[in-house]
């Protein structure tokens, strides 16, 4: 009897001797892949309006896991958001930066992901039109021949837009164009008017536009929000690994956060093609801890929520999505606390006004 319990404690401690080694040593991934919802642009390739783009520039993240038999391998996608999700799908990818509505709609479909940080939030959206157009306000649409890149996180923000001043998708004969075929269209009469971001400043600085609607000093809730995304089953399988991108975002947020780095960051970003112009443009009334705080605060989560349901209003999913247990803050709490930025960033209510000088890492999980 003696003999049987001894073998069979042997057994088990060597079972579970295996099962712990099996968890301790894993080989790390060979690489972490991170798509990107935009072409980009500069060499290397990198994006504006988030701090992600300061993380690629300074190669953080390649330093980070320089030793650790990882490399780090950045994707940048045309498609933009709906291009992230077929990659994500596709397990062609680790890591999304995306904005909202392409967030959502991933989900919807079954996407198996996890929201880790914010990104770049309260992005502003403008309307365009020929610097020689007799267009001159969002109501003067009605009608006319418009560029909207439908699928991304600028959609359902032209939408709500429109709906504040009585119109609908179907008042104007809609084109869907992404960025680029937009702005050649535009410049060639090809179009009336497209809703769009930042980037058509370049196209204003050349007198070839000229903006006739603008989402700056506005409601917050007109505004387009971006996120670090991470597929569930890579951070189930990588938690150590997510944690040290976590890391760097939220390193590259504090950096981007300081009113003294202003003018470095907005260089910074410019590498992407986005002149220098246009950021002090899209930011002029912007404080650069707003735009660049990674807190999944209860605004974050209220503009998640209201796209969901926009979203499904307008049929562009099925019905919303429950975000229950989409939100993952504990790897931007570890990341805050051990960067000492526990109260760093302030935190917005469901409304899109301060809380508190403390900031609150998230509103719900």
């Amino acid at each position: 009897m003696t003999h049987t319990f001894t073998r069979a404690r042997r057994t088990a401690l060597l079972a579970f001797g295996l099962f712990y080694g099996a968890i301790s040593y894993a080989a790390p991934p060979q690489v972490i892949r991170i798509g990107v919802a935009t072409a980009g642009g500069g060499e290397p390739v990198t994006w504006g309006g988030s701090p992600g783009g300061v993380l690629r520039a300074n190669q953080w993240l390649e330093e980070a896991f320089k030793d650790s038999g990882s490399r780090v391998e950045w994707l940048f996608f045309k498609g933009a958001g709906p291009a992230v999700n077929e990659a994500l799908s596709n397990k062609q990818i680790d890591f999304a930066y995306q904005g909202d509505l392409p967030s959502i709609v991933g989900r919807a479909n079954g996407l198996k992901t996890k929201l880790l940080l914010a990104s770049g939030v309260r992005n502003n959206l403008y309307v365009v039109a020929p610097s020689q157009s007799d267009l001159k306000s969002i109501e003067d649409l009605k009608g006319r021949k418009v560029s909207i890149f439908r699928g991304t996180n600028g959609h359902l923000v032209a939408i709500n837009a429109l709906g504040s001043v009585g119109l609908s998708e179907r008042d104007l004969k809609v084109v869907n164009l992404d960025t680029g075929s937009s702005q050649a269209a535009l410049v060639s009469s090809g179009v009336d008017a497209a809703f769009g971001g930042y980037e058509w400043f370049k196209v204003r600085d050349k007198g070839l536009a000229k903006v006739i609607y603008s989402t700056q000093g506005q409601d917050p809730a007109l505004t387009r929000q971006a996120s670090l995304l991470v597929r569930e089953d890579f951070e189930k399988e990588n938690p150590e690994q997510v944690q040290k991108v976590v890391d760097q975002f939220v390193r590259a947020a504090n950096w981007s956060s300081d009113e003294k780095n202003r003018a470095e960051l907005f260089q910074i970003w410019a590498h992407s093609g986005t002149p220098l112009a246009s950021w002090e443009a899209e930011l002029d009334r912007q404080s650069l801890a707003v735009r660049n705080s990674p807190l999944l605060d209860e605004f974050l989560v209220a503009r998640y929520k209201a796209v969901s349901s926009d979203a499904a209003k307008l049929k562009l999913i099925r019905r919303p999505v429950a975000l229950e247990g989409w939100f993952e803050p504990r790897y931007l709490q570890a990341a805050l606390k051990q960067q000492g930025l526990e109260k760093r960033w302030v935190a917005f209510d469901a409304k899109g006004q301060a809380k508190s000088s403390a900031s609150t890492p998230v509103a719900q999980r």
